[in-house]
């Protein structure tokens, strides 16, 4: 086996050495001849140095960032033959021709047009680049069509890295310039519009009108009870032409018999009191992980007052109460709530909430729960409409009072299918009323 010392070539006018940034091969490995061992760098040029014969490594003489001088062995290969020698290196810098083909195929993008051939060695034509300008015209995205047109100052015009380093500087300053164009374009635009927005804005007339004790109150009243509790609604359609019919013949008779008037609440109210002795889990609240049951059912009135507030007087223990006595105390604390007469105690320890949505003509609505109580219910406004009814003579249509029931419920304490069994019993409750019922 023969040796055969691989030098390091020279690499232009006064340049003497190279720093090798990365070896291709290590000892033990088999090489071809003109295949790449080595990645060396200048001031000037990146390249590789090839292998002169076919062989193996023997020996690496120099480490990665060593810089040997032009002209020393940096490599020793083992070949045929039988005697040890140093071949002659090119005194030029190691030229690889590469067809434009493999060229692209370095390059992150596609070549746009063809490109002419050209003598390798004309100034400008890329027909060598080191894996160093290789892999950053990949990373910068940069094709075939600018390096073209780039003006290397290295061997023959070849591009360097301070070339191509150069060239996305400038590339970077222009983005920059033009960025900074369109920022400034879009920031006078801004500040015309803003300016006319406010010149707009400034011939409104506006007024800030802080909240009051009892407002603040129920804000943070509300937000809590958000917080607090799973909100979910449900819904129910009911059907209460039998109500209203029953309302409309006896109220005058109610008024001369108790001396109060008779609405469509006090009928709800108590139907709704009759179905939550029936599913008592509605007449509960939640102490951190247990449900307290409450034994009276007492019974809160949502009331709206002259200066828009809302406030809830509470019936307490109204399962005891006649439609009479509801009417009586609902009616009572009304009153004293318009006029701002009501005890501490007449607002506290409500166990179920109605509030009454018809009274201002709305269909529906999703109140939220008054805490610490589960549930609330929403009565809707009571509206004529043409609806299917079944009959023993078949389907007909008539004109009928309906109404839109809605229940809003924790739903940490009660399921949808509590829920809308209670609508439902309510439903059916308030459907089935007896037109011949007596006054009690």
């Amino acid at each position: 086996m023969a040796e055969i010392k691989i030098l390091l070539p020279a690499m232009g006018e006064g340049v003497t050495e190279a720093k090798i940034t990365k070896w291709l091969v290590k000892p033990g490995d088999k090489v071809e001849a003109d295949q790449p061992l080595v990645e060396i760098a200048t001031d000037k040029v990146d390249s590789e140095v090839p292998s002169t014969n076919t062989g193996t490594v023997k020996t690496l003489l120099f480490g990665e960032g060593d810089s040997p001088q032009v002209g020393q062995a940096i490599c020793i290969l083992e070949v045929e033959g039988t005697s040890t020698e140093t071949l002659p290196q090119p005194q030029n810098q190691v030229k690889i021709e590469l067809p434009k083909e493999q060229i692209a195929e370095n390059i992150a993008t596609p070549l746009a047009e063809p490109v002419q051939e050209k003598p390798a060695g004309t100034k400008g034509y890329p027909n060598y680049l080191s894996p160093l300008v290789r892999s950053m015209a990949i990373q910068e995205g940069i094709g075939m069509d600018e390096l073209l047109k780039l003006e290397g100052t290295g061997l023959n015009g070849r591009i360097t890295k301070d070339d191509l380093l150069q060239y996305l500087e400038k590339k970077s300053q222009k983005i920059a310039e033009v960025e900074a164009k369109a920022k400034e374009n879009t920031l006078i635009e801004t500040t015309a519009a803003t300016a006319d927005m406010n010149t707009t804005m400034a011939t409104f007339a506006h007024e800030v009108i802080p909240m009051d004790r009892m407002r603040k109150l129920i804000a943070e009243h509300m937000v809590r009870s958000k917080q607090t509790s799973a909100h979910v609604a449900s819904f129910i359609e009911v059907d209460v032409t039998n109500l209203v019919n029953w309302r409309e013949t006896n109220k005058e008779s109610f008024q001369k018999t108790y001396g109060d008037k008779l609405t469509l609440t006090h009928l709800f109210a108590q139907a709704t009191v009759a179905e939550i002795k029936r599913y008592p889990l509605l007449n509960s609240s939640v102490e951190g992980d247990n449900i307290i049951l409450k034994r009276d059912i007492n019974l809160g009135i949502a009331t709206a007052l002259p200066n828009g507030n809302l406030i809830v007087p509470v019936v307490k223990r109204a399962e005891t109460l006649n439609l009479a006595g509801l009417a009586k105390h609902i009616n009572d604390l009304a009153q004293r709530a318009r006029d701002n007469k009501l005890k501490p105690d007449e607002v506290a320890a409500g166990t179920f909430t109605i509030t009454n949505l018809g009274s201002f003509d709305t269909l529906t609505g999703t109140p939220i729960i008054n805490q610490p109580q589960v549930a609330i219910l929403a009565i809707g406004a009571v509206k004529k409409r043409p609806v299917v009814i079944e009959t023993p003579a078949g389907d007909m249509i008539a004109i009928r009072q309906m109404c839109i029931l809605s229940l809003s419920y924790d739903h940490r304490v009660i399921d949808g299918a509590l829920a809308g069994q209670f609508l439902k019993s309510l439903r059916d409750r308030l459907e089935s009323f007896d037109a011949k019922h007596q006054i009690l």
